[in-house]
């Protein structure tokens, strides 16, 4: 992975972890614009991660669903571990966050 994608991932980890959860998703698109096809899916769900959460905080129940199903849908594959990133753990998140809304935990994102 180029040191461009590797500094976007960590940022984005970062934010998300902070609850930057929009700065998150702008960091995070740019590891995915920059990624390999192979990588793509994987930081594409980790942005739907951060928009899900994102439109909690904004109280839109329905964008917020859309993004944790497709955030599920993409990190699957990449299950249970990707470039240091416990994706099993995530996804666990994700799951719990469906039918929590509007009262979301914290996003966190565990890595190895």
């Amino acid at each position: 992975m180029s040191g461009r994608v590797e500094r976007d991932l960590e940022r984005g980890l970062d934010l998300i972890e902070s609850g930057e959860y929009f700065a998150a998703h702008e960091a995070l698109e740019e590891a995915w614009r920059a990624a390999e096809p192979p990588e793509r899916d994987f930081f594409q769900g980790l942005v739907h991660v951060a928009v899900a959460w994102y439109q909690a905080g904004r109280g839109n129940r329905v964008g917020c669903e859309r993004q944790l199903d497709k955030a599920g849908r993409r990190l699957a594959p990449y299950a249970p571990v990707h470039r240091r990133v416990d994706v099993d753990d995530l996804l666990t998140q994700v799951r719990a966050a469906q039918g929590a809304f509007p009262a979301l935990s914290p996003a966190r994102v565990r890595r190895l």
